[in-house]
């Protein structure tokens, strides 16, 4: 179904662009969630503090179902987890290609 005066085109790029912001939003939040992990794994929490507690909390029912995917195929190695990166990379790579068709 068509909206009269609106081209297809155009509404299919307001698609695309729609979800390429959301791509960039998710990939902004997994950076987030790594960054406040080191954070707090260096010492930097304070006792009792809700504001952290509610972020974390958060971020991590946000991020952990698809970094949680990758954590079951790729183990940390030593002290380094490259999961996340792995997962950034599928979702930007995946993304593109999904807009992409999208736009046509």
């Amino acid at each position: 179904m068509t909206v009269p005066g609106v081209p297809v085109a155009s509404v299919r790029d307001t698609v695309a662009d729609y979800l390429a912001a959301l791509i960039n939003v998710y990939v902004v939040l997994i950076i987030i969630w790594i960054l406040l992990g080191l954070f707090l794994a260096f010492g930097g929490r304070l006792p009792y503090n809700r504001l952290t507690d509610a972020v974390s909390g958060f971020l991590r029912s946000v991020c952990e179902p698809y970094l949680g995917l990758f954590r079951r195929f790729i183990p940390p190695i030593g002290a380094f987890d490259l999961s996340p990166i792995v997962a950034i990379l599928v979702l930007t790579v995946g993304g593109g290609i999904v807009v992409g068709l999208i736009r046509g």
